[in-house]
């Protein structure tokens, strides 16, 4: 590319204007509430005028469980289903699911039917009950044949029928789990189900057992799993994400020199959304609100070109959900404003990368938030006992929640200057470990009744001050009243790690439900059970507790001392899942078999290989076509003029320094190039777990000194000559 071609390219993304986009309105033109269309693209059976009230009430009480459900409810649903969508003018439906891509399938097939001669709009209750896909052309793992092609996607009542809008028309999506003609789960959803219906038992059975009443009306069926993602994003303009072959076909750049002012100053992070970005996230929070997703909080990230949308809790099968709509929202409306999306969780080298911080917590309408201090945390022996249990269901379960986070993009983020490192640790801040060390050792805890925060001036509102402060630093936080996973990557599907945290807290529940049902026999007081259990639990796991920076190299010193696991690739962490002792827990709770195990292992030791290859080919075919000929053509300018200043009698001194070291740089790139090349020509018949630690160790390691190379010469190369554009072009939003 010409540096006239270049720069036309830059002009033209740099010029593209705010689009404006029609904000809902009444029948009189003035601006709706939000709470006026909110919803209004997802079904509610509450406000069918097909069903009669004995339907809606049959309905309620099948997604309560409290009654199966029978072939002429289904039918009674599905026209429901099908008028409201056809009032909405949609013509055909797709079973939405979650295979072990990450993403999100989907097979569209019409309303359209053909009946005695006559065309009809029909949707019967078994097409929305159950579907056939291919399984075979999904990842299984090895353990279908490709002629072994049956699949099932089946109707998930506790999520919401939506419909998808596009510019020309709309598509009513049905949220599926998706399993094999066998009945092994061929998705994320599945075992998240398992998870989340183990959990919600186990907690309310501890509060049956805690709540010290007999009466029936008091005990609990279930407790509400709830969970929040937070999602971070980079913004890049259009038209220069496709003059990088590196973010198309891997979603980062390989390789970039870094700009001279980045985010050092601080000046980004909750700074002003500029006019363009602003327009961009307001049509967003308008898609998701239709959708009833309750899209909070939005603010520019700590680097250049980032962003971040949070929403309110939800149930955790909905908010995983919505999550993965969030995701496809967010792509879509980018390029309506000539942007592009990047989920990837570091698509520019030197500067933060994105997450998806996972915030967790459990509790009811009648028994509140079971992660809520309260004023006096200290004799809150239930909220103590609870956090107690999932100290010990970290520390027990350390190495799997660190693979349910491990692929080869969220590598990036994790142990870099702005990520949680790989080590999985708790922080409870300076107050509750205080409470729970000194119960712990077996002695009193002295509260602090000094309140509120002294900020010197009347002028200002008082602040009440908090139990604990927040880490950054920490992969696993509490951060008032739930637990942040903050180590979750930004493009990850969070139902992988939310069904291996539900099923590790399960497992520490289920037995100290056992202990507490024995101890009460036994004619002990609860408090005192709930401070046994508490004291028992944390002296346990207290080695899985830090509060420090846990950037830090001491850090990862102490913490193994403690004796942590340090999984510090996707390589080392993926071998968990064949550790069956570390697995047990997962199999005893019937969250994942055996086999769907091995699938997963064999699906995500895959596709890391997979990944890195597209990259590192990437890289290969960049520099051929790219960097060489660039670096090339600025030695040939720069021996040109050596040669005619030597002709005019000048000595150019300066001039051969550079070349030499331009030209040295060259001579490294080319043979790091061919060594990089060789490796993955050696790869036939190596094992994938092999092949994938080679990778982590010795294959990426080499990509990234040539990035390195490659930055050096993008600094002294000429920007005429320069064939692609940089980060200062692409990190500063216009």
């Amino acid at each position: 590319m010409t540096k006239q071609v270049r720069s036309q390219v830059k002009l033209n993304a740099f010029k593209i204007p705010t689009r404006k986009f029609d904000m809902p309105k009444d029948v009189n033109g003035n601006p709706l509430r939000v709470s006026d269309y909110y919803g209004e693209n997802v079904f509610k059976f509450e406000d069918s005028d097909i069903l009669t009230k004995q339907d809606k009430k049959n309905i309620a009480d099948i997604i309560a469980k409290k009654k199966d459900f029978s072939r002429d409810i289904a039918e009674k649903y599905a026209n429901a289903v099908l008028s409201w969508a056809l009032s909405k003018g949609t013509t055909h439906f797709t079973h939405w699911f979650q295979p072990l891509t990450g993403s999100t399938a989907e097979k569209h097939d019409a309303f359209l039917s053909i009946e005695d001669g006559k065309p009809i709009e029909k949707l019967s209750a078994s097409q929305l009950i159950q579907g056939e896909p291919d399984a075979s052309s999904f990842p299984n793992g090895g353990t279908r044949s490709t002629f072994e092609a049956r699949g099932y996607t089946t109707w998930d009542l506790s999520s919401q029928i939506f419909l998808r809008s596009s510019e020309n028309g709309k598509t009513l999506c049905i949220p599926t789990a998706f399993v094999s003609y066998l009945g092994d789960a061929l998705d994320i959803k599945t075992p998240l189900l398992r998870s989340i219906e183990n959990l919600s038992n186990a907690a309310a059975t501890f509060c049956n057992l805690t709540n010290n009443s007999s009466r029936a009306e008091d005990q609990l069926e279930t407790i509400d799993v709830t969970i929040g993602c937070e999602q971070e994003y980079f913004l890049i303009d259009k038209a220069l994400y496709f003059e990088r072959p590196d973010l198309v076909m891997g979603g980062r750049t390989v390789f970039g020199a870094l700009t001279s002012r980045n985010q050092q100053l601080d000046d980004h992070y909750f700074g002003t959304v500029p006019d363009r970005v602003l327009a961009f996230m307001q049509e967003v929070e308008v898609e998701l609100y239709k959708l009833g997703i309750p899209a909070k909080t939005r603010h520019n990230e700590v680097a250049p070109g980032q962003f971040e949308l949070a929403p309110i809790f939800d149930s955790a099968n909905l908010a995983v959900d919505q999550n993965q709509i969030i995701m496809a929202t967010l792509q879509t409306v980018a390029v309506k404003h000539g942007f592009v999306c990047l989920l990837h969780e570091k698509p520019f080298q030197g500067i933060n990368g994105s997450g998806k911080h996972l915030n967790w917590a459990m509790g009811g309408a009648s028994v509140g938030n079971l992660l809520e201090p309260t004023d006096t945390p200290h004799t809150n022996y239930r909220f103590l006992a609870v956090i107690a249990m999932v100290c010990e269901a970290v520390y027990r379960h350390g190495a799997p929640l660190r693979t349910a986070i491990a692929s080869h993009s969220n590598d990036h983020r994790l142990g870099a200057n702005e990520a949680p490192p790989s080590i999985i640790s708790v922080f409870l801040g300076d107050t509750l470990t205080a409470i729970l060390e000194a119960y712990a050792d077996g002695k009193k805890y002295d509260s602090n009744t000094d309140t509120f925060l002294d900020v010197g001036t009347d002028q200002l509102a008082r602040l009440v001050k908090d139990n604990t402060d927040r880490n950054r630093t920490s992969p696993f936080a509490f951060t008032g009243n739930k637990f942040e996973f903050r180590a979750v990557g930004s493009s990850q599907n969070v139902g992988i790690p939310a069904t291996i945290l539900n099923a590790a807290v399960s497992d520490v529940l289920v037995e100290m439900n056992e202990r507490i049902a024995k101890e009460k026999e036994e004619g002990k007081e609860i408090n005192d059970i709930l401070m046994g259990i508490t004291k028992d639990l944390y002296n346990n796991s207290r080695n899985v507790v830090f509060n420090g920076d846990g950037y830090s190299q001491d850090w990862q010193d102490e913490a193994a001392k403690r004796g942590l696991p340090n999984l510090k690739t996707s390589a080392d962490a993926l071998k968990v899942i064949q550790d069956t002792k570390a697995n047990d827990f997962l199999i005893k709770q019937a969250v994942y078999t055996q086999t769907e195990l091995d699938m997963r292992y064999n699906v995500r030791v895959e596709r890391y290989c997979k990944c890195r290859e597209i990259e590192f080919y990437t890289l290969i075919n960049m520099v051929h076509k790219d960097i060489l000929p660039a670096s090339i053509n600025y030695k040939n300018e720069l021996a040109q003029a050596i040669v005619n200043q030597k002709a005019a009698g000048i000595e150019p001194k300066a001039d051969f320094i550079l070349l030499k070291t331009v030209n040295d740089a060259v001579e490294k790139l080319v043979d790091e190039t061919k060594k990089l090349d060789k490796y993955l020509k050696e790869k036939t018949g190596e094992d994938d777990i092999k092949y994938a630690e080679k990778i982590a160790h010795e294959i990426f390691p080499l990509s990234e000194r040539i990035a390195d190379t490659i930055a050096y010469l993008e600094e002294n190369v000429s920007e005429e000559l320069w064939p692609l554009p940089t980060y200062f072009d692409m990190l500063f939003i216009r």
